[in-house]
Parts: structure tokens; sequence; C-alpha cells
């Protein structure tokens, strides 16, 4: 996650922490800043350039500046030789990227023998990341975004699975790329009401008005000549972060550099953060905590291991920007700070620190050229990111320098076994209804066990919230412990939910139960909710289908293959459809467009095997028979049970 900063008209900006404490009663500043107001327009990262040139030309060369783009020779950081390619043993499928025509792709193929048996091939739109750590690769298909199953790690100079698509968990091309993810490593994309990873229109880069706010009054006010002396006061037509208290910049900062698992306020989305805000106004967010902790932490989590510093805590003024000037590269020294915000605090005169004497010996110290930073904070892995380190902002005396600077697996392999509990990290106190939510947050994104579940039940019951406060969460609890008729038995009529979430959970729940025509009801309604959440208009369909509404049905599938037409439960669903039409060449089609999105996938299988035996064609269903019973071995004696062996 990444975050960047664009400075007013004539101000200059410094780093050091003498700047920053030159300013101490700058506490509720954030509240005078007019852009704030939702009335005030964004211009756009050009329209700052057309003053600030000097900061966009260096801002744009920053490992923020450099978050996003089109994918292209001039932004990738990859390698393309023959050798380059990733094999998923999991899968069984071989991944290959290469350039034609200027243009990327990827190659998802498995080989036989020295048979190619199968190949897709799709278009890389997007990289996402500078190429500091990795570049990571997005394909956009009609507006919908997903994650491609590849990343390239450059410290280690290599291909591999995506981070969470290894060991099981490649999600091939259908991860959707939502704007959580979205709105930290891009500036804010338009998304498609209704959907969860469609978007209208997708920027490319972090602008400067992500840390600025709007900058429509500021651009106003210069062209009506009105300009502030930055040097002697403040410019409240645009967010300066340099004049925010230390509680709102850190706000600033960690609505990206803190990625744990984030609750939003309801009614709250991703894009309604701005700088100034407190991040509490817009969510909540929660960070696992292990035993030995100092080892164990994700890549975006700088903020947190900064607020667990005596640093910071002694302080009460060390933030991001006493090191960090976000418009140059963080491998620019010239323009950084590092060692010099270590001095301010630790040096003969300080009142702060009493630290004043480096224990080491003057020898060793000048071996690293006095670098403070290089051992107390040292590279380390992350438990999150294969093939990564990064700088651990967890400044200690304790620090041990990495000298393999590899990833932690073996604390990896003990994350559940030291696994003590989620911190609430920006709201203070946190109500038991919010403790249950975070863990039920962190259920659905990163560990999916029953301690976890046991954790929600503990705060649920201890809540004081009120039955009609507690819905929502109460039928997510129940859903994901798989007591569907405990959800159902507190759920509303389906016309009176408005999350979109709840009514497909209730849905699926009544599905459990074979209660078909509730079932359809709540499907209905999380997709009058979300009309461009695929996912949703599939259980709808199926639902009609099932309640003998093949027509409807149809319909429902064809919308969905008109917004993605790889989609391989659509295509399967509507082979059915054609199926129980009659139309069985139609049919068998669509169950090989489907099995041209994933040859292993159980449904597009099982359904051309019955359709090819029903149809005396029980020959032409031995190969797919095969090849069901060799990726899904669980499903021979259902076919014997069924006559299709």
């Amino acid at each position: 996650m990444s975050y960047r900063y664009i400075l007013g008209s004539g101000f200059l900006f410094f780093i050091s922490c003498c700047m920053w404490f030159c300013n101490p009663d700058n506490q509720g500043v954030s509240d005078q800043f007019l852009n704030l107001n939702d009335t005030v327009k964004f211009v756009g990262m050009q329209t700052c350039r057309s003053c600030h040139s000097n900061v966009y030309d260096s801002y744009i060369k920053t490992g923020m500046g450099q978050s996003f783009g089109k994918a292209a020779y001039s932004k990738t950081a990859a390698t393309f030789s023959e050798h380059d390619v990733v094999y998923d043993k999991t899968l069984d499928f071989y991944y290959k990227p290469f350039f034609r025509d200027s243009v990327m792709y990827v190659l998802e193929y498995r080989i036989e023998g020295k048979d190619t048996t199968y190949k897709r091939e799709e278009r890389i739109d997007y990289i996402i990341g500078s190429g500091h750590h990795t570049n990571s690769h997005m394909m956009m298909r009609k507006g919908y975004v997903s994650q491609v199953p590849i990343t390239y790690y450059t410290q280690e100079g290599k291909w591999d699975l995506a981070p969470g698509f290894e060991e099981g968990g490649n999600l091939r091309f259908d991860r959707p790329i939502m704007s959580e993810c979205l709105t930290c490593h891009n500036h804010t994309p338009v998304p498609a009401s209704g959907s969860e990873n469609k978007y209208h229109k997708m920027p490319l880069g972090i602008e400067c008005e992500r840390c600025h706010g709007a900058g429509g009054l500021h651009v106003k006010e210069k062209l009506m000549g009105k300009h502030v002396d930055t040097s002697r006061f403040v410019d409240y037509s645009i967010v300066n972060p340099r004049h925010l208290s230390i509680d709102r910049l850190m706000d600033l900062c960690q609505r990206c550099h803190l990625q744990g698992v984030a609750v939003l306020n309801e009614g709250k989305t991703f894009y309604d953060f701005k700088p100034g805000m407190k991040l509490s106004e817009v969510m909540n967010i929660f960070l696992p905590r292990f035993t030995d902790s100092d080892k164990r932490f994700i890549m975006a989590s700088q903020a947190d291991r900064l607020k667990m510093s005596n640093c910071f805590k002694v302080s009460g003024k060390l933030s991001c920007i006493n090191c960090h000037n976000p418009h140059h590269d963080v491998h620019s020294e010239t323009e950084n700070n590092y060692n010099n915000s270590c001095k301010s605090c630790h040096n003969p005169s300080s009142e702060i620190s009493k630290l004043q004497d480096c224990t080491v010996s003057l020898t060793e110290r000048n071996k690293d050229e006095n670098n403070c930073v290089s051992c107390h904070m040292p590279p380390s892995g992350s438990i999150d990111i294969p093939h990564v380190n990064i700088t651990d902002h967890y400044i200690s005396r304790n620090n041990i320098r990495n000298e393999n600077n590899d990833s932690i697996s073996d604390e990896k392999i003990e994350e559940i076994a030291g696994f003590l509990g989620l911190k609430s990290l920006v709201v203070d106190p946190v109500s038991n209804l919010q403790m249950a939510e975070g863990y039920l947050a962190l259920w659905d994104k990163f560990m999916a066990t029953d301690a976890v579940l046991d954790s929600v039940k503990y705060y649920l019951d201890r809540s004081e919230a009120s039955r009609e406060e507690k819905f929502q969460t109460l039928c997510h609890y129940y859903f994901n412990r798989k007591e569907y008729a405990l959800l159902l038995s507190v759920a509303l009529p389906a016309e009176q939910i408005n999350d979109a979430w709840t009514a497909y959970r209730t849905g699926e729940a009544a599905n459990k139960v074979r209660n078909s025509d509730d079932a359809l009801k709540y499907f209905k309604r999380a997709s009058d909710l979300k009309p461009f959440s695929l996912k949703f208009q599939e259980k709808l369909g199926a639902a009609l289908a099932q309640n003998g509404k093949i027509n409807e049905a149809e319909k429902v599938f064809k919308f969905i293959l008109r917004e993605d037409p790889k989609r391989k439960a659509a295509l399967s669903n509507l082979g059915l459809v054609q199926a129980q039409k009659g139309n069985v060449n139609e049919a068998l089609k669509l169950y090989d467009r489907s099995l041209e999105s994933d040859p292993d996938y159980a449904n597009a299988l099982l359904n051309k095997i019955s359709l090819l035996v029903q149809t005396g064609r029980k020959k032409e269903a031995e190969k797919s028979i095969g090849h069901l019973i060799k990726k899904h071995p669980q499903y021979q004696v259902f076919l014997k049970n069924k006559g299709l062996l």
C-alpha cells in the first residue's frame, strides 16, 4: 500500500524533526482545511503539475508515483526469458508471461508427457506495484478487474505465484480486485454502482489529491490571485499534511500503510476517507497479534510498527514524514533524513532521550558508516508476501539484523498456534460488536478456524447492542458456522434487508435447508442491491432454474455472459438450461466453453458426461469421465450411483 504528498504553492518541504517540532500548535488545524467540503472538486495531477512541476518530476519517480500503470515494457521490472515459467504443482498448471506486439500476456497451460493438453491465454492490462519489491498483474475484461496468478519478485529477480495463490490458493483468473485493494495501490477508480470489481474509469497511479484532498478550491483561489505566504501562514485552501496533528497525519499514512483486517463503518466505502479526517470515521483496522510478534508482521504494517516503538511513544511528535519525504524516492538519502532524524533526539543535548551513547564500538559502526537504521530497523521478511524484504519500522534496541534477508517461513508454520488475538488499531475503545465484526473479517480473509469463530461468539454474547444492530453480524456468524437454521431463525424478510451480502448469505442458508422459494427471494434481493455482482447473479439464475423458471434463468445467465464471456459457472448453467430445452448441441458447446475457462471444473464435466450418456454417446463421455475421476476422485462413487460409469 502506498501514499504520496504534493504540496501547496510556494511551499518548500523540509523533513527534519526540527521543522515538524516548530509547529506544536497544529492540533485541530485539520478541521479548518476548506477543501474537505464535499462540494470541492478534484482537478487531477496534471493540473497540479502546471504550478508544481519540480515536485511532480521527483514524485512521479517514487514508489507511490509508480504504484500502478498500464502493462508495458516501460512499466515492468520483470524478465521475459524462455526460462521464466511458473509451475503450480497443486493445480498442475504452468504460467508463461510474454509480450507480443508490445502487449503483455500470460499463457496458462498443462503438459501431459510431451503434449500440451490445455492452453488459455489472457491479456495483462495493468501492472500493480512500483517494482521496488514486486510487480503484480491484473486483467480487465469489460470493466471487471481480476488478478493474474503470477507476480514478479524484484528483489530475488524471479517469477512465482502471486501472494495468496500458493499451496492450493490459486484462483487462476477469478480473484476479483475490489476497492479495498485499488484505493491504496491506485488513485481512486470509478466503480460501477452495485458491483464488487467492475470499474467505469481506471486511473494510472496515485495522484496528489490522495494526500492533499480535492484541489478545486486551491486552484480557484490561485487563479483569482489569492496567494498565501506559506512560510508564515497556513494555506487552508488545500490540506498540507505538515499542518495536521500527529494523530491525523498518522491516520492519513495508515489509511494504506496499515493493511490489516479492515472493517468499514455502516454506510461507508473505501472512497470516503479524506486527508485530515479521522480514519475511525470511515473504518476500523484490526491486526492479528502473535507470540514473538516482533518477528511476525505483514508487509504494509509500517504505521503499526512505528507506533509500537518507544521513539514514537516517548517523543509524542514522531511521524512518518520525520524520515520520509514522500515527494522523493525512498532510496534517496539526500532527500530522506533517516539517520539525521535519529540524531535529532539521540544527542547529548536532547531532553527526550537518555540513550545518547551507542553501545556498539565506533569501529563496528564505521563499517556501516554509522548507520542507525541498519541496526535498529533491519530488513526482514513479512508473513504475507514471499520473496520480499522490507525495512522493519519497529525501532528497537534489541533488533537483530536478518543476515539471510529471507521470508519467515518457519514463523509462518507456527502462525495459527502462536495467535494471541486481534487488536483494534484505529477505534479506541472498541465495542464488543466491533470486535465480533473484526474476527469475522479475519475468518473471511485470513484465518478460517473454529477458534476465530469462537471469539466471534464470545464478543457477540457480551455485546449490549440491540438485536437490530447485531442482525447482519449474527447472520454472518451463523453462515460461517454453517448453522443455517439458526441464521434463518433471525433473518428478516428479503425486502427488509439492505445489505447484499446478508441477503446472499440468507439465500444460501435457505438453499442448504432446501427451501428453494425463500432462497430465490433472498438471491433476488442480493442481485437487486448489487446487480453487477456476477456471483450473486449466478446464484439467482440457479435459483430460478431450480424453481422451474427456465426462461428467466436463461436471461440471467445470458446477462452474466454479456458482462463476462468466460464465466465458467454461467456457461455451465446456461448449458444445463439449453439441455433442459432439448438443445443438445448448444448445451455441449456451452459445456466445452466452460471447460476452456477451467478444464477441471467439476460441474461442467458432470453436466457434459450426463448429457452425453443420456443421448447414447457414452463413448464420447469416457475422456471426460477419466478426467473428472483423476482431478476429483470423490465423484467416482457418484458416477457409479448415477449409472454414468
